[in-house]
């Protein structure tokens, strides 16, 4: 595979797909090399292809640490607003040539993430608020 200028890929993507913003770009590349860190310390210095839950989890993670309870405000800013958006993400940079793939990896692997409330909001509320919350949603 050809290496493809990581700006100019982007000007690509962008001209095709307008719906995210280029920061959106930038932060799932970021938080792309974040997991691959954070697993190969979890095996012992291997670098190996992380699937799509795995970099869903990375993002969160990744997140929290950057933008702590605003993370869903700047996404949304960005555009992204669901776990699928950064499925299209990832691959709009895999079709420009800016990310690679396995036979294995799809769109689909980011359908079944997580509720961005639950996991950017709900670890910064108060535990009584929370559990008001958790008790209302039951409701």
């Amino acid at each position: 595979m050809q290496e493809v200028n990581f700006d100019l890929g982007l000007e690509r993507i962008l001209a095709k797909d307008p719906r995210y913003s280029r920061d959106a770009y930038a932060f799932t590349r970021e938080a792309l090399d974040f997991t691959q860190k954070q697993i190969s310390r979890e095996h012992q210095g291997s670098i190996r292809h992380i699937s799509g839950q795995e970099l869903l989890d990375g993002i969160r993670r990744f997140a929290l640490q950057q933008y702590g309870p605003m993370a869903v405000t700047v996404f949304e800013d960005w555009g992204v607003t669901r776990c699928m958006d950064f499925g299209d993400v990832v691959f709009n940079m895999v079709d420009a040539g800016l990310l690679a793939k396995t036979e294995k990896d799809s769109r689909e692997d980011f359908q079944n993430g997580y509720d961005f409330t639950e996991a950017f909001r709900k670890p910064y509320l108060p535990e009584g608020k929370a559990k008001k919350k958790a008790i209302a949603e039951l409701e």
